[in-house]
């Protein structure tokens, strides 16, 4: 497979790494600042960049109908117009707020957790995220992704960030020094507390995600999740 890494900082550099011993060949990658290779020569684009650099980077594989398979967060306003784009190019794309393989089954695990929570109203349900210094959005997207689950079985209108409101689903971010990426879901009553946890220790789980993502989407054409990629119903 011939990646194309657009966006080449910490997660880039793990991808790659990953990718070469497997077999795998990098023939582009790029940062804010500059570019090495040629990116026509690519199979598959793996974007992780910044909030502000997502939506050039995904344009750019899809006008050049290059399957891209995309992890940054922070951009989804503009979701709706990658995915016309896509639809527009006949293109192959794949956006995750997380590609660890473990974090896909806990998203499917809170969804259960919440539809079982759901007629049990003494219970509030919370998030909790934990990340490290460098990390630019807050909550996370694998946050946000929690919480959307959890709305879809809950009487709370919305999430939001740091706000403890009856009919808000609360999400707390936390900033600290060398954490890969922590979530934690509670349902707290005047009796007790059910919480279950994801704990990220490398970087190399959402890296090998992205690269199983990117093979399995090479010869298809479409918007996908990562439940497309590992099968879950």
């Amino acid at each position: 497979m011939k990646i194309a890494l657009l966006g080449y900082g910490k997660m880039g550099k793990t991808i790659e790494k990953l990718a070469l011993e497997k077999g795998h060949s990098i023939v582009f990658k790029s940062t804010s600042e500059s570019s090495e290779g040629d990116f026509e020569d690519a199979e598959v684009a793996i974007e992780f960049s910044s909030p502000e650099a997502a939506v050039k980077n995904i344009s750019k594989a899809l006008e050049a109908e290059i399957p891209i398979v995309s992890g940054t967060t922070g951009w989804l306003g503009e979701y709706s117009e990658m995915v016309n784009l896509c639809e527009k190019r006949n293109g192959s794309f794949i956006y995750a707020s997380n590609f660890s393989i473990g974090v896909n089954l806990f998203f499917s695990i809170n969804e259960y957790a919440a539809k079982l929570m759901a007629p049990w109203k003494e219970y509030n349900v919370s998030v909790e995220e934990i990340h490290h210094l460098e990390k630019k959005d807050a909550p996370s997207g694998t946050a946000i992704t929690i919480a959307e689950g959890i709305l879809k079985h809950t009487d709370k209108k919305d999430w939001k960030l740091n706000t403890f409101a009856e009919n808000i689903l609360n999400i707390t971010a936390k900033r600290e020094e060398d954490v890969k990426g922590t979530h934690i879901v509670s349902y707290d009553s005047d009796i007790d507390t059910i919480s279950f946890k994801h704990e990220a220790h490398s970087r190399e789980g959402f890296a090998l995600g992205a690269i199983l993502a990117a093979d399995w989407i090479q010869n298809r054409k479409g918007i996908f999740t990562m439940k497309d990629v590992l099968g879950i119903k």
